[in-house]
Parts: structure tokens; sequence; C-alpha cells
């Protein structure tokens, strides 16, 4: 097997200098040419695993410290800070933001420290909103925490040894290992909450209103919550916010992150992602779980040696507007705008409730430059009030155009770029100059009229 290997020439230089070393003596000490360690710290060589052992033994160094672009969420992370309409006009692509980080880590992460303290383009999502903080330290993980995900599947297949009823496997750890027992309530003995843990009467008390996956997923919440509390509260506090409402928003979703994974053990649900064909149907079917908790988890698939397809996935309302948003390892910018496109056919999903609505796009992030992805959208349901009307959101995942062949949804499809529906980031931050369903100018764009003629769009301005 090739030996694993990456760039690192800027921490190597850190390093060197830090230990007050000239080139020539720190490649004695590690028994490697000068030469080699200079084409190193100019990146023009990659640091093998041998000599990363090597700096380790001889310099009391940390690995860890070469993962700096973690910080700011890789390439990926710093994309979707660019992808911002204030440096729309830069046209500054992949490529060259790989450069940077590689050259000047540290400097990428001072942007990025800047731009989140500032908040977005608008000025709207400042660093005291706990919803966008949140979500950015999501981004930053990739939305894969490994460590809560070995822990779920060691835990899932404990329970598949006390019974093939995941429902029944989760009632009883609850009862044998925390002394709780589950109460299912009707809707007016428990009208405001869906769950309602009761240490005084040793319950986990469940309204009637939840159907039974969603009764699992509670169930295992709560055992999150009483098993991993310590682990999802270290993880949260690393994140170190200082609004402690981003802070429990966090801690919920770790929770919910490891219920999840407790429901579709990685190892298991990986490999009938591929059997499948990540067929949405099937797989919502073989673990019995909600669309929604199913697509949260296929933002999840990024264990090392077993990665699966990376998907982005978001929660949209009638309005347009993401309640929430999860581009994982996708790398996709589609999610960074206040409301969605309304070319994107997610909008449709809620006039065609419980199909699978799919659609490539030609998705346009920057000056001159454009993505294609496909997505697939549903509607989903909140559990309501008797009599009263459900909420209803659209939830969609999406990936990469260049992927969907590998999926169940996309079979039988024409997958031609050319054939994709020209979306973008909503009116506001959108610069397609030849939309008809446009309704705002972009934000910002010298706007033009000639009083002679009337043009097909209602709104002609500087590109």
């Amino acid at each position: 097997m090739a030996e694993t290997a990456f760039l690192a020439g800027p921490a190597i230089r850190r390093l060197r200098r830090r230990e007050g070393l000239t080139q020539a003596a720190m490649a004695a000490r590690l028994a490697i040419s000068p030469s080699y360690l200079n084409l190193i710290e100019r990146n023009q060589r990659p640091l093998s695993a041998r000599l990363l052992v090597q700096l380790a033994e001889t310099f009391d160094f940390d690995p860890r410290s070469l993962r700096q672009d973690e910080a700011v969420g890789g390439v990926d992370g710093l994309r979707r800070r660019l992808a911002d309409e204030r440096f729309a006009d830069l046209g500054i692509d992949r490529d060259e933001i790989a450069e940077w980080l590689a050259a000047a880590p540290r400097g990428a992460l001072a942007f990025a420290r800047l731009y989140d303290t500032a908040g977005s383009g608008t000025g709207e999502q400042a660093q005291s909103d706990p919803m966008d903080l949140t979500r950015r330290e999501i981004e930053r993980w990739r939305n894969h925490f490994a460590d809560l995900d070995a822990a779920a599947e060691e835990l899932a297949d404990e329970l598949r040894l006390s019974s093939a009823d995941v429902g029944a496997a989760l009632a009883e750890r609850l009862r044998q290992k925390h002394q709780l027992s589950l109460r299912i309530l009707p809707f007016d003995v428990m009208p405001d909450a869906l769950r309602r843990l009761d240490l005084h009467a040793r319950q986990l008390q469940l309204s009637e209103l939840l159907d039974q996956s969603s009764r699992n997923f509670h169930v295992a919440v709560q055992l999150a919550m009483l098993e991993q509390g310590e682990a999802i509260a270290a993880i949260a506090d690393g994140a170190r916010f200082a609004d402690r409402a981003a802070w429990r928003l966090f801690r919920r979703h770790l929770a919910a992150y490891f219920a999840a994974a407790v429901l579709m053990p990685y190892g298991r649900f990986m490999r009938a992602c591929e059997a499948t064909g990540y067929d949405l149907t099937i797989l919502q079917r073989r673990f019995n779980v909600g669309f929604e908790q199913l697509a949260h988890r296929l933002t999840t698939l990024q264990r090392v040696g077993q990665r699966g397809l990376p998907f982005f996935m978001a929660r949209i309302d009638r309005a347009g507007q993401f309640s929430k948003r999860y581009a994982g390892a996708s790398g996709t910018t589609l999610l960074e705008g206040d409301v969605s496109c309304p070319l994107w056919n997610v909008h449709q999903a809620f006039e065609q409730a419980g199909r699978i609505q799919v659609q490539t796009i030609e998705f346009a992030e920057a000056a001159g430059v454009t993505s294609h992805w496909f997505t697939m959208a549903r509607t989903v349901e909140g559990s309501g009030a008797p009599g009263g009307e459900s909420a209803r959101f659209v939830v969609v995942l999406g990936l990469d155009a260049q992927l969907a062949p590998q999926l169940a949804q996309a079979r039988g499809l024409v997958l031609d770029p050319e054939r994709a529906v020209a979306t973008g980031p909503g009116c506001a931050r959108c610069h397609r100059g030849d939309c008809q369903q446009r309704s705002l100018p972009p934000r910002g764009a010298a706007l033009q009229f000639d009083e002679r003629s009337r043009g097909l769009t209602p709104f002609a301005f500087a590109r």
C-alpha cells in the first residue's frame, strides 16, 4: 500500500523557526537532505507518514497542528465564506483557495474568524446569532463526529442482542440501565410537549402524537443525554461559544446525531446504502426512520476508510426560508443565501406531498462560476395537534451532479448539464441577468434604465 502523504510546508517551516534551526540542521536531525526539506517547506514535496513520526519523536511535535485547515472547515469552509456577495466580483476559484490554505493557513484562519465575527454580507446574521454560530461549528466538523458514531454503533450492536425490535430494545435499555420506564401519554395529558423526562415518577413520557419511528428517535435522544452526556458536553465545550444558546443548540444537535447513529449504525447503514444505490424509500423502511432523520444521516457519512457520498441537506418552508441546512462534505455554497431560488423545484414539492421530486440544477456561485447539483426533495410534516393542521416543510437532499448516476432515484433520468435548470442564491444575491422569475435586483448592483425599451426581465443591471 502506498504511504500516506500530504502537503504541510508552512507548518514545518514554523516548527523549524520555533526550534531556531537552519534547514541544514533540521534536515540532519531528520536524516534527510536539506534540498528535500526545502522542497517540503515550499509544498513541492508531500510530508510522508514516516517523516511525520520522526518529527513527533525528535521535536515533541503534535501532528494535529498540521490540520489547522480543519479549524476553518478546510477548502470547502473557506469557499462557503467566500461565496458571500461582497466577494462575488472576485471570481475566486477552488484551486486558488486551496493554494491560500496550504501556503498561509494562519492567515486563512484569521480571515475566517473575522468573517464569522462580522457575520454575513447582509449584517443580519451577526456573531450573536446562535443558529448561525451552531451551523458554522457543525460545518467545521463536516457534520461527522467519529467518537459519537463509534459509541452509537457499539450501543446498536448491544441492542440487537437484546431484541430484534429496536423500539423494544431501546425501552428495555432505558429500564434496565437507567431505571426509567417508557410511557405514552394522551395529548390532553401532555398537550405542550412531545417528550418529557419525569425523574420523580422515573418515566420518559412521550406524546401519543408521535409515530413509532419518532418514538424510537426520542428514546434514543434521551439515551444519548444519559449515556453520552459528558462526551457531548466536551465536544460542545470545544466550540468555545460565548453564547450559551449556541452551546445548547449544538449540544442538542449532537444528541440527535447520536440518536440517528444508533438507529442507523454506520457499518450496517453504509452497506445498505451501497447495496441499494442509496434508495431513499428502501433505506427509510429498512431502518424504520423518518425521511428527515434519513436525510440528516446521509450528510454524516465521512468515516475514514468508509466514506459515503457527500450529500448536503436542507429543510425549507413555503416562504423559501431555510430552517435547517447542512453542507456536510459536499462543498456546496447552495445553502448560503437567506432564501432559496424560486426556480428550484423544492417549492413544487409542497404540492406533491410525500412524493420525491428530483431535479438537476446549475447554480450560480459567483461571477462567472457555476456548479451542477442533483437534488431530491420531499415534504415532511410535524406531529401536529388533533383537529389542527400540521406544520409542513420540504426536506431536500443533494450532491454533485457528476455523482448522481450512482443513485437509485436518478436511474433512467437524463443528467446532461446542458439541460440543468439555471438557479441562484435568491434574487437579492443572484447576478444572473436573464432570469424572468427575478423579483428583486441583486443587492448592490448598479441598475440600468432604457426609457425607449422594456426587456424580458424586470431589472437591468451592470454585471
